[in-house]
């Protein structure tokens, strides 16, 4: 697959989302430990531009505590308007800089999460094209920054809408999207899951 053109589509289907929430929704929290939906959508684009030294001078602002990295680069951005982040991503759908590494995998993934980590809360459900779901999925498992691997160690995942598989051990089934969303470490989406794999992912992630 043409993983740019993909996660050009993808940038377009949040920006669109940004563009189509109540200011209710902008303030609700997301699944995001501590985010709100706005800083779910100012993180989106906080490493948009930004390549080697800008992330070597985040990680000495933040003390080379690499977890904090992402709070530092968010600060930079955080002081948006949701007119102006949503303009941003739109602005910027090609990904440039860290986002484009792995050629636009990271761009592609971490949109594509987050932009679940805002629909879930809000009840906003929607259809993830097949082929980007699947390209995340097998990206996410090894991607340093989510390590999936770890989070679903021990365990078999297989999707229930499309043809993915990995793992081995205990069986957890379930939606694509619910299985990115476990990969990434989200609380609570393991329990959307069905099978003895499950209940191990349940407890691992809460």
């Amino acid at each position: 697959m043409d993983v740019l053109a993909a996660a050009r589509a993808e940038r377009s289907d949040l920006a669109d989302l940004l563009d189509a929430l109540t200011d209710e929704q902008w303030e609700a929290p997301s699944l995001c430990a501590g985010w709100r939906v706005r800083d779910v959508a100012a993180h989106v684009i906080s490493y948009e531009e930004h390549g080697k030294a800008d992330l070597a001078r985040r990680l000495w602002a933040a003390r080379l505590r690499i977890g904090r990295v992402n709070d530092v680069a968010l600060r930079e951005y955080r002081g948006l308007s949701r007119a102006e982040l949503a303009r941003f991503v739109r602005d910027h759908l090609e990904p440039c800089g860290a986002t484009a590494r792995f050629g636009g995998r990271v761009g592609l993934a971490d949109c594509l999460i987050h932009q679940q980590d805002i629909r879930r809360p809000l009840g906003l459900p929607r259809e993830i094209p097949a082929d980007r779901l699947r390209c995340v999925l097998d990206f996410a498992v090894t991607a340093p920054p989510l390590r999936g691997f770890w989070h679903a160690r021990g365990v078999r995942l297989v999707a229930t809408d499309l043809d993915w598989s990995r793992g081995r051990g205990p069986l957890a089934r379930g939606t694509g999207e619910a299985l990115v969303l476990t990969l990434a470490g989200r609380r609570g989406v393991a329990a959307d899951l069905t099978g003895p794999g499950a209940a191990v992912l349940q407890h691992r992630l809460g």
